[in-house]
């Protein structure tokens, strides 16, 4: 069977809950601090594992304290671990948490954000009929490697992640990895920074101008939308409480890449993709375990869990 291949980090997250973000000078104390296995590329790699869709992650694993944490942790998880780099440093992210959610980062990046080709060497690459990137790994040194990469295979489906450093991906770059026709996943703040549209449906449907390909976009409360090139598609929001926002995106992409490798248009995508972020953001840190993923599921409507039902 076919598989998607995940390109990107996997590194610590440290989680500090904060009342509010301190200004400068002010001090301010935590009310809690944890640890957990993050990383947008993992995160996302994270929900294609819990719906049984074939994968594998494409990540440097560093060493010093934050390479040990991240090596223990994908083993717990069952994760095949292809590129050991020991020798280099694995970064972390600190994710500060404010009361309400909101989550902001502060992140060190070590050998997990970069990407040769080499480190394909031991991935069966003639399976793969899908990739994910992030634009954090395109605005690192090494990039290029991944546009290159994804030039000599057209034949790829790209789900492409720009972040919230949308607009400090280098123009140039941006505009080779859009030409190479993904399928963008953003969020409302980057898409209208972006495309410097007033509207959602403007935004996406510029960007698509560009892709010739779908585009999705989280709403947060509202929900999400797509435009697949013909009709702008909605998904209603799931309720939830909101604990904390870290990994919302991320889970909202790999059940989106979960559900069309189960044969699901984009509308239905969106929707099912709704019911695992509302339940990423009902707990602390970015990851859902077994029992968390299986309540997210029996949520969903009847005629979603019936697709799934096959596999997971």
């Amino acid at each position: 069977m076919k598989q998607t291949l995940v390109i990107g980090s996997a590194v610590v997250d440290v989680i500090v809950n904060i009342p509010h973000l301190p200004v400068t000078g002010e001090d301010v104390h935590i009310s809690k601090q944890s640890r957990s296995l993050g990383g947008c590329a993992y995160l996302t790699s994270d929900i294609l594992r819990h719906f049984l869709a074939p994968y594998s992650l494409c990540t440097a694993v560093g060493g010093g304290i934050y390479g040990n944490f991240v090596l223990e942790k994908l083993k717990e998880r069952g994760v095949t671990i292809y590129v050991r780099r020991g020798e280099k440093e694995n970064g972390c992210c600190y994710c500060m948490v404010e009361e309400g959610g909101e989550r902001t980062f502060i992140v060190d990046h070590g050998i997990e954000y970069t990407f040769h080709e080499a480190y394909l060497e031991k991935i069966h690459t003639k399976s793969i009929d899908s990739v994910y990137i992030c634009g954090l790994e395109i605005e690192e040194t090494t990039g290029t490697n991944i546009i290159d990469y994804l030039r000599k295979h057209p034949e790829y489906e790209i789900y492409f992640s720009p972040s919230p450093r949308i607009m400090k991906i280098q123009a140039e770059r941006m505009a080779a990895v859009l030409a190479l026709h993904p399928i963008v996943h953003l969020n409302e703040k980057e898409l209208l920074e972006f495309t410097n549209e007033s509207s959602v449906e403007g935004g996406a449907k510029a960007l698509h101008e560009k892709t010739q390909r779908p585009v999705i976009v989280t709403l947060g409360e509202k929900g999400a939308y797509c435009f697949d090139g013909e009709k702008d598609l909605y998904a209603h929001p799931v309720k939830t409480t909101v604990v904390d926002t870290i990994g919302a995106g991320d889970s909202h992409m790999g059940a989106v890449i979960a559900a069309r490798r189960f044969g699901l248009g984009f509308g239905e995508a969106i929707e099912a993709a709704n019911y695992i972020s509302a339940a990423v953001v009902a707990k602390s840190g970015g990851l859902l375990e077994k029992e968390d993923f299986r309540n997210a599921l029996s949520k969903m409507p009847e005629r979603l869990q019936q697709k799934f039902s096959t596999r997971v």
